[in-house]
């Protein structure tokens, strides 16, 4: 749209230039059509600039698309029917000027994706033999032997072959800490390696890798843009025919079809085409700065209806970092002798209780040694061969599976999450967990109701009956469903939904059919890939009072969009009054209108500022 801008200001330029500088006001007529020759730059605006955008209304039109801009269209063309050349060429300017604010804003809502793509590694360094040859990541294949050399990012996603290092994966995945690499251990595409080149062995190609996925994301945005003019479609249903009867009224009454024309070019609904969207890409704007990745804008405008919300457990009302708080040792072994063990293990591991036992060697002072053909295999658990022993961790359930003659030797279940511990394949000890919960959680489940109108408060979880009861009290939520499959929370929250708008929140692994099926779905940064799909929010610091901060932002996203769409829609009817009783030619109608847009954009523009406060809890 931009060029139409640009061809829009510079065929008004040269009009004005003809018709009052060069002719002084007396431009040169063409004898067989009465046309002034100043009129010729505005035919190229009306030609080049407006029939592509009446062609693309009338393509809506046929698709029963009734958006806010068909007086838009109406008025373009109604302006070259009455020689009105000026105010068609205006009217282009404004529509096309809107449709390249709203391009333009949309692309600078997505800076903070756009900051993680720009990112992406461009090169790879792949051993082949002995030496070490530099190639385009695209050429990078499953299988190759690929050398991250220090403080490079890594290329692909892959498994470590050789070499023992750490990397930085904060970027990715939100946790801050360097996660330690060793033979067998994987890596991510994008993470930062350490002070230790590292091999590795292509798992996924470049265009599979988790960069690729957050480029897709960036994509799909794009796609989703239609939704930011939904709201001003819903006002121009009802906007569009009063603005024609009372333009067709006025043409009736007086038989003058100018009256007809400049009614309509005032009513041209720019409020809604540029201050809408103005406003919600303030909005979306306010949130990044605030860690807070608005990945479907429909959400800012449901999210303050919401009725219901619905908690998962584990990064949401609990930190998601488990606490070691037992160990339950057997056969000979001693707490410190098992805890040196796992935890010379757990450290080349991504699972969530392997921080919680890293922390507890550490703060135990007990010695970690190093851990080799380190393998974690989906299914049976984490496996690494220590000082010439074999360390096996996995659950209870799969140890039993495999090994139901173990049952007799494991401790009785206990509340909370554990780990079972093998050495040489004997039962060896249980670790035993807590995920504690956020000290503020209870203060905001109280909150919602009062504050934001949240009639029901639903707990659901994937975690056993014990652990998520636990949780429900400690935080004030009554109605609990524990032990649910991804598959059962979708189904929990689709009845939900079915009743009343539900704002779901959860951690973005197993909840992607929950958070898709929710009116809106947030998923919570600490334990979620921000470039999942599921989700229309993504915070990227998992903290309650940014969810509080999300809700703020969309009700006052949608007051100041309302505020500024039907602020200037009450300024265009009393324009299209003066012009329909002849006060507003089709020219000084177009300036006029000009003059509201500029009212109800500033306006919508407090969006993108923050107010004193956005929490109230």
């Amino acid at each position: 749209m931009l060029p139409i801008v640009v061809l829009a200001v510079a065929g008004i330029a040269m009009h004005l230039w003809m018709q009052y500088a060069f002719y002084r006001g007396n431009s040169p007529v063409f004898p067989q059509s009465g046309i002034a020759l100043s009129d010729i730059p505005l035919f190229f605006v009306l030609a080049f600039g407006g029939g592509p955008l009446v062609f693309d209304l009338f393509r809506k039109l046929t698709k029963r698309e009734f958006g806010s801009d068909l007086l838009a269209g109406i008025s373009i063309i109604a302006s070259v029917a009455l020689h009105q050349y000026l105010a068609g060429a205006l009217v282009v300017l404004m529509l096309s000027g809107g449709q390249a604010l709203e391009a333009y804003a949309a692309r600078s809502a997505s800076s903070v994706l756009q900051a993680l793509a720009k990112r992406m590694p461009t090169l790879a360094q792949r051993r082949e033999g002995n030496a070490l040859i530099e190639i385009p990541l695209e050429q990078v294949v499953v299988g190759d032997t690929l050398v991250v050399l220090p403080h490079a990012l890594c290329p692909v996603d892959g498994t470590v072959l050789e070499g023992h290092g750490s990397m930085d994966e904060s970027y990715l995945t939100g946790e801050p800490y360097q996660v330690s690499k060793a033979p067998g251990t994987n890596v991510l595409s994008g993470a930062i390696n350490g002070e230790d080149s590292l091999t590795i062995r292509c798992d996924r190609p470049a265009h599979d890798s988790r960069y690729a996925k957050i480029m897709q994301v960036m994509r799909d945005s794009e796609q989703r843009r239609p939704h930011l003019r939904r709201l001003a479609d819903s006002l121009g249903a009802w906007f569009t025919p009063i603005a024609l009867a009372i333009a067709v009224t006025a043409w009736l009454v007086t038989g003058d079809s100018m009256r007809f024309l400049s009614a309509i070019v005032v009513a041209t609904p720019c409020p809604l085409l540029i201050a809408i969207p103005t406003a919600i890409i303030g909005s979306i704007s306010l949130a990044a700065r605030r860690g807070i990745l608005i990945k479907d804008p429909a959400a800012l405008e449901k999210i303050s209806e919401c009725r219901t919300a619905i908690f998962d457990k584990t990064g949401t009302l609990t930190y998601g970092r488990p606490l070691l708080t037992e160990i339950v040792t057997a056969n000979g072994y001693t707490e410190n002798q098992t805890l040196a063990l796992v935890a010379s293990l757990e450290r080349y591991s991504r699972h969530p209780l392997s921080a919680a036992i890293v922390t507890a060697a550490e703060a135990a002072n007990v010695p970690l040694q190093m851990a080799a053909e380190v393998n974690e295999a989906p299914g049976d658990g984490l496996r690494a061969i220590i000082d010439g022993h074999r360390i096996q961790i996995t659950g209870r359930g799969k140890l039993l599976r495999q090994h139901p003659e173990l049952q007799e030797s494991l401790p009785a279940v206990m509340p909370g999450m554990e780990c079972i511990v093998l050495i040489d394949d004997q039962f060896a000890a249980a670790f035993r967990f807590r995920d504690e919960p956020r000290p503020e959680g209870a203060r905001f489940i109280r909150h919602l109701g009062p504050q934001h109108g949240v009639r029901h408060v639903m707990l659901v979880s994937g975690d056993r009956e014990a652990e998520v009861s636990y949780l429900a009290e400690r935080v004030g939520i009554t109605e609990v469903f524990a032990s649910q499959s991804p598959e059962n929370k979708l189904v929990i929250v689709r009845a939900e939904t079915a009743k009343a708008p539900t704002l779901f929140l959860g951690d973005g692994i197993n909840d992607a059919p929950a958070l898709t099926a929710a009116t809106v779905g947030v998923a919570f940064g600490a334990n979620s890939d921000i470039t999942g799909e599921a989700a229309a929010v993504v915070i990227l610091d998992s903290s309650l009072e940014k969810a509080d901060m999300l809700i703020h932002i969309g009700r006052r996203m949608r007051v100041i969009a309302l505020q500024s769409a039907i602020g200037g829609m009450a300024l265009s009817v009393v324009g299209m009054i003066l012009a329909a009783t002849g006060f507003l030619t089709p020219v000084t109608g177009a300036i006029t209108q000009e003059v509201i847009d500029v009212l109800a954009v500033l306006n919508a523009l407090r969006a993108a500022f923050p107010p004193s406060t956005l929490t109230d809890y």
